[in-house]
């Protein structure tokens, strides 16, 4: 018999390596777009594409993999997981178009959606203990982090000095190394409750997530008026409102809708959402603002995009021994509000801004985010029954990577929109001629505003370069108090939602809250916990751990 510590161990191991492995592509490709949009001549929304074709599969699919592993077990998910991120990155690395880039990207966003529900799963059945488990939780957490702060420097390196294809050779080996280590070691898990797959749910949740983001990307390149783009977001709304409907009615839906009589998960989920929304979408534009307006090498980019998630990992450490002496809301609303600051701080960049005159700015971002991260993920875990922990995690997770799909779609389009309003005003006051002005306005507005510096346009090069920065900046601007403003109403959801209070456990069934065992062996009659919810069955007069009530 495997001893239960060393399974906890393995179980840790694996489950970082898989966080590890889904998150890498995110700023490996972040720091990458300005080199991937020279070599494949990309346009804005193009390039947009290269992180939401990652992202749109985790975010429509995320619960389907969740109930997937639940139903049919979590090691058989975590290693389709490893093979579909090996598969994805592979195709990536032998692409010679930008429409292959997709594929190759969709297919490890189909990977990380399977591995971020799973790891997390596995980690709650390994480890019942809430205490305990928030402690597994924050390295699961570190990693996530870990493999941020290390894209951009694996892609600046590879990119000084080989093509922008090889960032996705690491993947290949280390996910397949994975696949093969838990086919032997990982302990597998199922819910021991009889969940089943809900395809109606599963069809109109992708179909709403993945026509809102259509819609907002080409709405931004091509105006919201468009056809096609009022057609996306309608269905995208319809969508959105069948799967409410479905999961009301369903038994056994994707996510329960009974989850959201916590306030403790709500909360979590719209931070979940809103700071991923902000954080991917700031890592896309800043990386074109060093491309673009600064001009600076891949590796030059990677050491500024690293304060960011390098100050997140260290902020976590001390962050995960916090949780049990401070608040989740105190840490999740300070690390907002810092958030908040940080981006408001860097509204002032321009051409010239140096590196030490940005660096302690993203540090402090990096902070602010490494404050929510961890206590967010386990305050999500924590304020549900132990048995539904799984669904939980998963439905955290899909709020996280809606935010992360809308992330690039939302902050390029505003990017966008901003430059090009913006554009001829700069180009008038750089003195541009009026004909090299209007063959600048129709490049940036058909082939997007990278394409503008590829032009030829002799003694008018220098003032269009100039004007294109002014109005990327303009943009730039607009989507750093968006960003913020976000921030700052996810820390005022935080604080009047995210409110724990002690109950007995008697207390009065009408009431409408969610049970949560604060002890080891609270559950009712299962290793998954059955019987935690409802009655107050989990440790009724059997002298066990009192129960706490997230409200």
């Amino acid at each position: 018999m495997q001893d239960p510590r060393a399974g906890r161990a393995v179980t840790l191991v694996m489950a970082c390596l898989g966080v590890f492995v889904a998150y890498l592509p995110v700023t490996t490709v972040s720091v990458s777009l300005p080199a991937i949009q020279r070599a494949l001549g990309t346009s804005t929304s193009q390039l947009s594409w290269v992180s939401d074709a990652f992202v749109l599969p985790m975010a429509a699919l995320i619960l389907t993999t969740g109930v997937w592993g639940d139903v049919h077990g979590r090691k058989r998910v975590f290693q389709a997981g490893m093979l579909f991120c090996a598969l994805g990155a592979a195709v990536s690395l032998t692409s010679d178009s930008v429409q292959w880039l997709w594929v190759g990207q969709a297919a490890s966003g189909l990977g990380a959606a399977s591995l971020l529900p799973t790891t997390l799963a596995l980690i709650s059945h390994t480890v019942p203990d809430h205490r305990e488990r928030g402690r597994f939780i924050g390295l699961w957490a570190m990693s996530l982090l870990a493999s941020l702060a290390v894209g951009p420097l694996i892609a600046g390196v590879l990119l000084e000095h080989v093509a922008w294809r090889w960032i996705f050779l690491l993947p290949v080996p280390v996910s397949l190394t994975v696949l093969v280590v838990a086919a032997f070691l990982l302990p597998d898990s199922r819910a021991p409750h009889g969940r089943r797959l809900d395809w109606p749910g599963q069809i109109s949740a992708a179909v709403a997530v993945t026509s809102v983001v259509y819609g907002v990307i080409e709405g931004g390149a091509n105006g919201f008026g468009e056809p096609a783009v009022v057609a996306a977001l309608v269905l995208g709304a319809v969508g959105a409102a069948v799967f409410v409907a479905v999961e009301r009615r369903s038994a056994g839906p994707m996510i329960d809708l009974a989850l959201f009589r916590s306030p403790a998960f709500t909360a979590t989920a719209l931070v979940a959402m809103i700071s991923f929304l902000g954080l991917i979408g700031f890592f896309f534009v800043l990386s074109l603002y060093f491309g673009m307006v600064q001009h600076l090498t891949t590796i030059q980019a990677a050491s500024r995009m690293v304060m960011v998630t390098g100050a997140s990992l260290l902020a976590g450490l001390p962050v995960g021994r916090l949780m049990h002496r401070v608040s989740a809301r105190v840490l999740i609303t300070t690390g907002l509000v810092v958030t908040a600051g940080a981006l408001l701080s860097l509204t002032n960049l321009d051409v010239h801004t140096s590196f030490g005159s940005i660096a302690w700015r993203l540090v402090l971002l990096g902070l602010g985010l490494g404050a929510v991260l961890t206590p967010m993920t386990a305050s999500a875990v924590s304020s549900v029954p132990h048995h539904l922990t799984g669904m939980a995690a998963a439905g955290n997770n899909a709020f996280r990577q809606v935010g992360a799909a809308l992330g690039p779609a939302v902050l390029g389009a505003l990017l966008t929109t901003r430059a090009l309003d913006a554009l001829p005003g700069r180009l008038t006051d750089a003195g541009v001629p009026t004909q090299t002005g209007d063959l600048v306005l129709t490049t940036a507005r058909d082939q997007g505003l990278g394409a503008v510096a590829g032009l030829h346009l002799d003694a008018a090069t220098g003032p269009v370069l100039t004007a294109l920065s002014g109005s990327f900046l303009d943009g730039l601007r607009l989507c750093l108090v968006v960003s913020a403003s976000l921030a700052a109403l996810a820390a005022l959801s935080c604080a009047l939602l995210l409110r724990p209070t002690a109950t007995p456990a008697s207390a009065s069934a009408s009431v409408p809250v969610l049970r949560v065992a604060s002890g080891p062996g609270s559950e009712g009659n299962g290793p998954e916990g059955n019987g935690t919810a409802g009655n107050g069955s989990a440790g009724n007069g059997s002298g066990r751990a009192p129960v706490t009530t997230v409200r």
